[in-house]
Protein backbone atom coordinates (compact mmCIF):
# COMPACT_ATOMS: atom_id res chain seq x y z
CA UNK A 1 0.00 0.00 0.00
CA UNK A 2 1.12 3.45 -1.16
CA UNK A 3 1.71 6.36 1.77
CA UNK A 4 -2.03 7.42 3.34
CA UNK A 5 -2.58 10.99 3.23
CA UNK A 6 -4.23 12.19 6.42
CA UNK A 7 -8.04 11.58 4.84
CA UNK A 8 -6.96 8.12 3.49
CA UNK A 9 -6.32 6.87 7.49
CA UNK A 10 -9.57 8.81 8.38
CA UNK A 11 -11.17 6.18 6.34
CA UNK A 12 -9.21 3.36 7.64
CA UNK A 13 -9.59 4.52 11.18
CA UNK A 14 -13.60 4.99 10.24
CA UNK A 15 -13.63 1.12 8.48
CA UNK A 16 -11.96 -0.39 11.92
CA UNK A 17 -14.38 1.69 14.38
CA UNK A 18 -17.39 0.11 12.62
CA UNK A 19 -16.16 -3.39 11.65
CA UNK A 20 -17.51 -4.81 14.68
CA UNK A 21 -21.19 -3.84 13.23
CA UNK A 22 -20.18 -4.73 9.54
CA UNK A 23 -18.90 -8.34 11.32
CA UNK A 24 -21.90 -8.70 12.92
CA UNK A 25 -24.60 -8.14 9.50
CA UNK A 26 -22.24 -10.68 7.79
CA UNK A 27 -22.80 -13.28 10.48
CA UNK A 28 -26.83 -12.61 10.35
CA UNK A 29 -26.74 -12.73 6.51
CA UNK A 30 -24.43 -16.12 6.56
CA UNK A 31 -22.23 -14.01 4.20
CA UNK A 32 -18.69 -15.46 5.25
CA UNK A 33 -16.58 -13.70 2.71
CA UNK A 34 -18.14 -10.44 4.10
CA UNK A 35 -17.31 -11.63 8.08
CA UNK A 36 -14.31 -12.46 6.65
CA UNK A 37 -13.05 -8.90 5.58
CA UNK A 38 -14.56 -7.42 8.31
CA UNK A 39 -12.14 -9.28 10.51
CA UNK A 40 -9.30 -8.22 8.40
CA UNK A 41 -10.86 -4.75 9.24
CA UNK A 42 -11.12 -4.69 12.89
CA UNK A 43 -6.89 -5.66 12.83
CA UNK A 44 -6.64 -7.03 16.57
CA UNK A 45 -9.67 -5.42 17.91
CA UNK A 46 -12.77 -7.42 19.69
CA UNK A 47 -15.17 -8.59 17.17
CA UNK A 48 -18.24 -7.53 19.85
CA UNK A 49 -18.55 -5.50 22.75
CA UNK A 50 -21.17 -4.94 24.96
CA UNK A 51 -20.52 -3.51 28.40
CA UNK A 52 -18.09 -5.46 30.36
CA UNK A 53 -18.62 -8.33 27.19
CA UNK A 54 -15.94 -8.62 25.43
CA UNK A 55 -15.49 -11.04 22.70
CA UNK A 56 -12.02 -10.85 20.79
CA UNK A 57 -10.96 -11.37 17.35
CA UNK A 58 -10.06 -15.21 17.82
CA UNK A 59 -13.71 -15.46 19.13
CA UNK A 60 -14.94 -14.07 16.23
CA UNK A 61 -12.72 -16.58 14.20
CA UNK A 62 -13.82 -19.69 15.86
CA UNK A 63 -17.77 -17.89 15.11
CA UNK A 64 -17.14 -17.58 11.47
CA UNK A 65 -15.04 -21.04 11.08
CA UNK A 66 -18.11 -23.01 12.67
CA UNK A 67 -20.43 -21.07 10.88
CA UNK A 68 -18.65 -22.38 7.60
CA UNK A 69 -18.40 -25.75 9.30
CA UNK A 70 -14.98 -25.71 9.36
CA UNK A 71 -14.68 -27.62 13.17
CA UNK A 72 -10.47 -28.07 13.31
CA UNK A 73 -10.37 -24.34 12.42
CA UNK A 74 -12.93 -23.25 15.00
CA UNK A 75 -11.47 -25.26 17.42
CA UNK A 76 -8.10 -23.88 17.13
CA UNK A 77 -9.80 -20.09 16.75
CA UNK A 78 -11.49 -20.94 20.25
CA UNK A 79 -8.37 -22.22 22.10
CA UNK A 80 -6.47 -19.28 21.32
CA UNK A 81 -9.50 -17.02 22.57
CA UNK A 82 -9.46 -19.16 25.56
CA UNK A 83 -5.64 -18.42 25.56
CA UNK A 84 -6.75 -14.95 26.15
CA UNK A 85 -9.65 -14.79 28.40
CA UNK A 86 -7.38 -16.99 30.59
CA UNK A 87 -5.64 -14.46 31.12
CA UNK A 88 -7.71 -11.73 31.55
CA UNK A 89 -9.72 -13.92 33.98
CA UNK A 90 -6.85 -14.40 36.03
CA UNK A 91 -5.58 -10.45 36.72
CA UNK A 92 -9.61 -9.94 37.34
CA UNK A 93 -10.95 -13.67 39.06
CA UNK A 94 -13.60 -12.27 40.32
CA UNK A 95 -15.00 -10.07 37.95
CA UNK A 96 -18.17 -11.88 36.13
CA UNK A 97 -18.27 -10.78 32.84
CA UNK A 98 -14.41 -11.89 32.02
CA UNK A 99 -15.42 -15.27 33.73
CA UNK A 100 -18.84 -15.27 31.20
CA UNK A 101 -16.72 -15.03 28.22
CA UNK A 102 -14.68 -17.73 29.37
CA UNK A 103 -17.60 -20.31 29.76
CA UNK A 104 -18.76 -19.13 26.22
CA UNK A 105 -15.58 -20.70 25.16
CA UNK A 106 -15.34 -23.43 27.06
CA UNK A 107 -18.78 -24.29 25.74
CA UNK A 108 -17.79 -23.81 22.19
CA UNK A 109 -14.78 -26.18 23.01
CA UNK A 110 -16.80 -28.56 24.14
CA UNK A 111 -16.17 -28.50 28.06
CA UNK A 112 -19.48 -28.28 29.18
CA UNK A 113 -19.39 -28.79 32.97
CA UNK A 114 -16.52 -26.22 33.11
CA UNK A 115 -18.43 -23.61 31.07
CA UNK A 116 -21.34 -24.55 33.26
CA UNK A 117 -19.87 -23.67 36.19
CA UNK A 118 -18.20 -20.59 34.77
CA UNK A 119 -21.54 -19.53 33.35
CA UNK A 120 -22.92 -19.63 36.93
CA UNK A 121 -20.26 -18.41 39.20
CA UNK A 122 -20.22 -15.07 36.46
CA UNK A 123 -24.17 -14.80 37.43
CA UNK A 124 -23.19 -15.18 41.10
CA UNK A 125 -20.53 -12.54 41.25
CA UNK A 126 -22.37 -10.38 39.56
CA UNK A 127 -25.85 -9.69 41.13
CA UNK A 128 -28.35 -7.09 39.28
CA UNK A 129 -28.52 -5.56 42.27
CA UNK A 130 -25.21 -4.06 42.68
CA UNK A 131 -24.70 -4.30 38.53
CA UNK A 132 -27.80 -4.33 36.85
CA UNK A 133 -26.26 -3.55 33.19
CA UNK A 134 -23.73 -6.76 33.62
CA UNK A 135 -25.68 -8.64 36.02
CA UNK A 136 -28.04 -8.55 33.09
CA UNK A 137 -25.85 -9.41 30.63
CA UNK A 138 -24.09 -12.30 32.65
CA UNK A 139 -27.73 -13.77 32.87
CA UNK A 140 -27.97 -13.77 28.90
CA UNK A 141 -25.01 -14.74 27.57
CA UNK A 142 -25.02 -17.60 29.77
CA UNK A 143 -28.35 -19.00 27.87
CA UNK A 144 -25.78 -18.73 24.87
CA UNK A 145 -23.46 -20.85 26.83
CA UNK A 146 -25.83 -23.34 27.86
CA UNK A 147 -27.45 -23.57 24.09
CA UNK A 148 -23.52 -24.30 23.10
CA UNK A 149 -22.71 -27.11 26.30
CA UNK A 150 -26.08 -28.87 24.59
CA UNK A 151 -28.59 -27.79 27.70
CA UNK A 152 -31.44 -26.97 25.61
CA UNK A 153 -33.72 -26.76 28.37
CA UNK A 154 -31.49 -25.32 31.01
CA UNK A 155 -30.79 -22.23 28.01
CA UNK A 156 -34.61 -21.39 26.94
CA UNK A 157 -35.02 -21.63 30.52
CA UNK A 158 -32.05 -18.74 30.84
CA UNK A 159 -33.44 -16.87 27.77
CA UNK A 160 -36.73 -16.33 29.54
CA UNK A 161 -35.26 -14.86 32.39
CA UNK A 162 -32.37 -12.94 30.66
CA UNK A 163 -35.64 -11.00 28.80
CA UNK A 164 -36.97 -10.14 32.14
CA UNK A 165 -33.55 -8.27 33.55
CA UNK A 166 -33.56 -4.86 33.68
CA UNK A 167 -30.46 -4.23 30.50
CA UNK A 168 -31.81 -5.22 26.85
CA UNK A 169 -28.57 -6.67 25.55
CA UNK A 170 -28.19 -7.04 21.80
CA UNK A 171 -28.23 -10.85 21.75
CA UNK A 172 -31.54 -10.41 22.62
CA UNK A 173 -32.91 -8.66 20.01
CA UNK A 174 -35.33 -9.80 17.85
CA UNK A 175 -32.53 -9.60 14.93
CA UNK A 176 -30.02 -11.23 16.79
CA UNK A 177 -32.02 -14.06 18.04
CA UNK A 178 -33.66 -14.77 14.41
CA UNK A 179 -30.13 -14.03 12.52
CA UNK A 180 -26.98 -14.38 14.53
CA UNK A 181 -25.57 -17.98 14.80
CA UNK A 182 -25.43 -17.77 18.50
CA UNK A 183 -28.29 -19.07 18.85
CA UNK A 184 -28.30 -21.84 16.20
CA UNK A 185 -28.25 -24.76 18.49
CA UNK A 186 -32.03 -23.59 19.47
CA UNK A 187 -33.24 -22.98 16.05
CA UNK A 188 -36.48 -24.94 15.10
CA UNK A 189 -37.45 -25.72 18.94
CA UNK A 190 -40.97 -24.57 19.03
CA UNK A 191 -40.23 -22.87 22.47
CA UNK A 192 -37.45 -20.40 21.06
CA UNK A 193 -39.35 -19.65 18.12
CA UNK A 194 -42.29 -18.40 20.25
CA UNK A 195 -39.97 -16.12 22.10
CA UNK A 196 -38.55 -15.17 18.84
CA UNK A 197 -42.11 -13.94 17.23
CA UNK A 198 -43.19 -12.49 20.57
CA UNK A 199 -40.25 -9.95 19.65
CA UNK A 200 -41.06 -9.22 16.09
CA UNK A 201 -41.93 -5.41 15.93
CA UNK A 202 -45.37 -5.08 15.97
CA UNK A 203 -46.92 -4.20 12.36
Amino acid sequence: MGNLNSSGKETLSAIANTADNWFACALAERDAAAAERALVALGDGPCWGEGGITLSHSFGEGLLARMTNDEAKARAAFEAARAQQEKIVQAQPDYGPALCVLAMIDAALGRKDLALEEGRRAIALTPLEKDANNGSRCLQYFAITAAWAGEKELALQQLETGLRAPTASGVLSYGALKLLPFWDPLRGDPRFEKIVASLAPKQ
